[in-house]
């Protein structure tokens, strides 16, 4: 009897230990751990976006403008920048990429980044994760940038004071939500099956289109067109360009989440559709009977990442050179015909290289996703089909990034009054916004 009860107790044990295991097994699974080198790649990739803004879009849009205005260019961008970070770890992350929500907008359950720790994860494409927080901090960058990028269409008349309202009332109704829908789990145009890798329609269309709102709204440059109004150094405006194409491969490869093949397929892209879209913009001048410009090269430059930004994880590096000759053309003729044409003030091109080459980038990705092009596309989706939804979420896109700026400016207009005066425009937002000159 003895011997049984010992039997007995020996097979509890063994029983006990199992589940013992077996629980910690779980345990083990139900936290994994991320992986260093894929955390590592993320916060180099972070901090790359972190330059295309300062010092990159700041010296590249510096440049353009008039020397009067220089240092306001320069101070708006890094003040939104520095804006749209705080805004969101408050309440930007949770909109965006919080838990529950629906298909067009998150929960506010992390406002705060309430429940993030060291410890807690935020998933890739794969069984790996990275740290929550390099992930916070990887698409703060571009909500960061997202929104400097707009102001391209209202440097040299728009009063600081508007620049930091617009910013926060856009980000939250505009920038926002459209990140959700594209990137979170349960977003409409991921549901959708759109394709966006690194952010055609939530970067690029969106802020283009919402510049291009924006400028209407606003009114032209006192001047304009009529006197002259050329860059006052294409010098730091080159300098600009080549920190944005560093910086975006950041931008690009980093949204693979990993350090693996995805990443590197966007790597080649970022290399090969640029290179294409800056020789492709200078061949295009000569052929209108120009000679090829230092401007049109740092230009087809930023034409040729924007295009390939949504298409740098979705395209073989064919289609990739492709893509980016297509946008340079096309962005080049949408700068010097159409703004011209239509009359708009579109201070430094932000509709015309951003929105266009963002629409281009965004609907070209069903096309060059497919096999033929070396896409990684497998054929289930036709590409006419794949195309149709491109468009769905471009347009949708547009529609949400116009009723939102319109909100967003008259706000800032209510509120500030939204232009400076003519005399301030007159001598300069430099001297007078911000009391001081770029050149002395």
């Amino acid at each position: 009897m003895l011997r049984h009860f010992a039997r007995l107790g020996a097979g509890l044990s063994v029983l006990s230990f199992s589940a013992a295991a077996f629980a910690q097994e779980a345990a083990t699974k139900a936290a994994p751990v991320p992986n260093p080198g894929n955390n590592a790649w993320m916060m180099t990739s972070t901090l790359l976006v972190l330059m295309m803004i300062l010092p990159g879009l700041a010296l590249f849009y510096g440049g353009l403008t008039r020397s009067k205005n220089m240092l306001s260019t320069m101070t708006q961008i890094g003040a939104v920048a520095c804006l749209a970070m705080l805004i969101w770890v408050m309440w930007g992350y949770t909109m965006a990429f919080g838990d529950g929500g629906n298909g067009f907008i998150s929960g506010f359950g992390k406002a705060f980044l309430h429940g993030v720790t060291p410890a807690s994860t935020a998933a890739t494409f794969t069984d790996e994760v990275i740290s929550e927080y390099v992930f916070i901090c990887f698409q703060m960058t571009f909500a960061a940038i997202t929104v400097a990028l707009v102001l391209g269409s209202v440097v040299e008349r728009m009063k600081f004071s508007a620049v930091m309202v617009f910013a926060t009332v856009w980000l939250t109704i505009v920038y926002f939500p459209i990140a959700h829908m594209v990137w979170a789990g349960n977003g409409h145009f991921l549901k959708l099956g759109a394709l966006d890798f690194a952010g055609g329609t939530v970067v690029h269309i969106n802020a283009g289109v919402s510049a291009l709102v924006a400028a209407l709204i606003l009114g032209k440059r006192k001047g304009y067109p009529s006197e002259p109004m050329p860059p006052h150094s294409l010098t730091l405006t080159m300098v600009g360009a080549g920190l944005l194409w560093v910086g975006w491969f950041g931008f690009n490869a980093g949204s693979a989440l990993e350090a693996d093949g995805s990443a590197g397929l966007a790597m080649i892209n970022t290399f090969v559709a640029t290179a294409s879209a800056g020789l492709f913009w200078m061949l295009t001048e000569r052929v209108m009977g120009h000679k090829g410009s230092a401007l049109g090269f740092a230009s087809g430059v930023i034409a040729g990442l924007v295009a390939v930004t949504p298409a740098a994880g979705n395209s073989g590096p064919f289609g990739a050179i492709i893509l980016g000759a297509v946008a340079s053309v096309v962005c080049y003729f949408a700068v010097s015909k159409l703004k011209p044409a239509l009359g708009y003030d579109d201070s430094l091109d932000a509709f015309g290289i951003h929105g266009i080459g963002g629409m281009i980038g965004a609907i070209g990705t069903g096309i060059v996703y497919q096999p033929i092009f070396g896409g990684p596309g497998d054929g289930s989706t036709a590409m006419g089909a794949q195309v149709w939804i491109q468009i769905q979420t471009v347009l949708a896109t547009i529609v949400i990034a116009t009723v939102g700026t319109i909100i967003a400016i008259y706000i800032a207009k209510l509120l500030t009054g939204l232009r400076v005066s003519p005399e301030v425009e007159q001598e300069g937002l430099d001297i007078g916004e911000h009391g001081e000159r770029a050149y002395n």
